[in-house]
């Protein structure tokens, strides 16, 4: 079993939770680490969330997210390289050291995945060393081959690890999501391939359960309610060097119906009873 200390909460799993509730909800609760998001960091305040969790004695664990890298149109991939240097300053300033990406979908009028990828390696050739003069790496998250035509034209482990070797591992690695890669019996081993280098940059979680409600997007399941063994893919993180935060993702309705604080205490209690 794996203790609190390892516990990190996502933001977007208590997302009806304020930045200042939800620091106030680890303090009581012992846990030290949270996972955060662009969206209302910007809106509370860069420098003001980084004092906040700062103060609190939170650690970051990762940053979401950058990414949206597929873009043909030159005025387009411009915006999106831009995005994606603030992304990596406001990691810098929340004091971690990992953003996580997520690659982009097929541009419109496109049904060229492979071309798709390549244009992701090309902004990483950028963003790789302007992410290591800020002391971030890039964490590139393979999603669930369902989102490739409009999210992620990287749907699994050796895709993603495909792009990452191409540059130093303290510039790019990988995010293991197991809600995006429980299915794939290959994933054990690019889970080994990528700890041989040390490109194991976050391990997230998040539940399988069906039926996945309309649009898919926000159908992850609390830990404990669907079909993925969790204590087996954390055996194939740690077995692969990774001992670092485990955070804990979440998309789902239902979970933001409710009272905040109690998921939060809930999804700690199930990381610790099965994680």
């Amino acid at each position: 079993m794996t203790g609190i200390e390892r516990f990190s909460v996502n933001q977007a799993t208590v997302r009806q939770l304020s930045l200042p509730e939800l620091a106030r909800g680890c303090r009581e609760l012992g846990i030290s680490n949270v996972g955060l998001w662009r969206e209302p960091v910007r809106a509370y305040g860069l420098a003001r969330a980084a004092k906040l969790v700062r103060d609190a004695g939170l650690a970051v664990t990762t940053l979401c997210r950058g990414g949206f890298l597929t873009a043909i149109d030159p005025g387009e991939r411009a915006a999106a390289l831009a995005d994606n240097r603030r992304a990596v300053d406001e990691a810098a300033a929340l004091g971690t050291d990992t953003l996580v990406l997520v690659s982009g979908g097929l541009p419109p009028g496109s049904k060229d995945l492979r071309a798709a990828r390549e244009r992701v390696a090309d902004a990483l050739a950028e963003l790789g060393p302007y992410a290591e003069e800020h002391g971030v790496r890039l964490a590139i998250e393979p999603l669930h081959p369902m989102y490739a035509a409009d999210r992620c034209v990287v749907s699994t482990l050796g895709q993603a690890l495909d792009l990452a070797e191409r540059f130093p591992a303290h510039q790019v690695g990988v995010a293991v999501d197991t809600y995006h890669v429980w299915w794939d019996d290959g994933a054990p081993a690019q889970i080994a391939r990528a700890g041989e280098a040390g490109r194991v940059h976050t391990f997230q979680l998040a539940d399988w359960t069906t039926p996945l409600p309309e649009g898919v997007l926000n159908g992850r399941g609390q830990i404990g309610d669907g079909a993925i063994d969790m204590r087996e893919w954390r055996g194939h993180v740690e077995a692969a060097g990774y001992t670092g935060p485990i955070e804990v993702e979440l998309f789902n309705e239902a979970l933001w119906a409710r009272d905040g604080r109690e998921v939060l205490a809930e999804t700690a209690e199930r990381f610790l009873a099965h994680v």
